[in-house]
């Protein structure tokens, strides 16, 4: 019996022991780390918004530009851009206009000699027929001088060249520049009337249809009256075209004239009565009106234009209307004159571009036809090339030396 306990106290023991060497192998090993702790994230600052306050700068020490080490050495130096400058336009001083037509007529004569030589040609026949008159009258019309200018013209050198007999060329060109000085008229005043004796400014109104070189004409007279010593301000009345006042703002910023605009497609009879308005208060010698290119066909465009013509005239009458004309288109010019004459009192006609056509009779016709002279012509391009109408100059150019 003790030998029975005796073997279950030593099992016992031993199973004691065997749990302990168990456990203690156990705790030897190494425990498995804690896990990682959550990163303390710090989270951006929070961009202000409309409304919130700017933070409150910290005093930091700062350095001035001058202690900055530039590689150059030497303080720093600190570049500031001026803003541009608008320089103004240059001012012209255009040409005189004494004796313009003359210092032109070289430019001319290369057109109109045809006209000219083509009679002395004729008229230097040692035979004098029906069939060299009938030439001589053929001459005259293709120059666009007009069936009744060209009748009265020939029965008169007739009567001249039956009482003469022996012609030398000499004898005829005087002859011939006789009756050509006759026909177109010396008798007549051809200055544009700027200069009212009872007021100040002269108003002069431009009219013609699109495409005659109107506004053009209206600038170059613009020069015209500066360069003989007047102030000038332009009306651009001419609202239906864009670049009209534009172009005209030009031609008057290059004499040192005022341009009075208004907006595009605005009321033209506004425009011209601005015109008027600003010349007196600013006191200058003349108001040009540049009107719009209307078509000599379209009434409603027509009665327009008698309606600038009444507005105006509240400030003051006109001192002058210049229909300006295209000399190349001839006799269809007649039919613009006569219309436009019935809006307004035409008191002048302006030919453009006198140069390019070998029909310089039309100077005969449309004075004939309105029963007003021609005073001013455009012989070329140029800003001068706008000259006071000199019947002898235009004369001597048409029969050449």
């Amino acid at each position: 019996m003790e030998t029975v306990i005796l073997a279950v106290v030593i099992a016992v023991v031993v199973l004691g022991a065997i749990g302990g060497l168990i456990v203690g192998s156990r705790r030897k090993k190494p425990l498995p780390p804690p896990p990682p702790k959550t990163p303390d994230i710090t989270a951006p600052p929070a961009e202000p918004h409309v409304g919130d306050e700017a933070e409150t700068p910290r005093d930091e020490p700062r350095r001035t530009i001058e202690e900055v080490d530039l590689p150059g050495g030497g303080p720093a130096s600190v570049a500031v851009e001026e803003p541009p400058s608008v320089e103004a336009p240059e001012i012209e001083i255009p040409e005189p206009t004494a004796g313009r037509l003359i210092r032109l007529r070289a430019r001319l004569s290369r057109s109109q000699n045809a006209l000219g030589k083509g009679l002395l040609t004729l008229l230097s026949r040692e035979h004098l027929d029906e069939d060299t008159w009938e030439e001589i009258e053929d001459t005259l019309l293709t120059a666009d001088v007009g069936v009744q200018p060209t009748q009265e013209l020939v029965e008169r050198l007739r009567e001249r060249v039956k009482v003469l007999g022996t012609r030398t060329p000499e004898e005829l060109r005087g002859l011939l520049r006789e009756e050509l000085l006759k026909l177109v008229g010396t008798d007549v005043d051809r200055m544009v009337k700027t200069e009212p004796e009872d007021r100040r400014p002269g108003i002069v109104m431009v009219v013609g249809v699109n495409g005659t070189g109107k506004t053009t004409t209206t600038g170059k007279l613009a020069r015209v009256l500066v360069a003989d010593g007047r102030s000038v301000v332009l009306g651009a009345a001419d609202t239906f075209r864009a670049a009209a006042a534009d172009q005209l703002q030009t031609w008057g910023e290059r004499v040192g004239a005022y341009t009075v605009r208004g907006p595009e497609q605005g009321d033209p009879a506004s425009v011209a009565f601005d015109a008027v308005k600003e010349g007196k208060e600013m006191g200058v010698d003349v108001v040009l009106i540049d009107t719009a290119g209307r078509l000599h066909t379209k009434t409603g465009l027509m009665d327009e234009l008698g309606k600038v013509k009444r507005v105006v005239e509240k400030h003051a009458p006109l001192d002058e209307v210049l229909l300006v004309l295209d000399a190349t288109t001839g006799q269809n010019g007649l039919v613009q004159a006569r219309v436009f004459a019935e809006v307004v009192d035409i008191s002048g006609i302006v030919l453009t571009k006198l140069d390019g056509t070998a029909k310089g009779g039309i100077v005969v016709a449309v004075q004939r036809e309105l029963g007003v002279p021609v005073k001013l012509v455009g012989l070329g391009e140029g800003a001068d090339d706008l000259a006071p109408f000199e019947p002898e100059a235009f004369v001597d150019a048409l029969i050449g030396d």
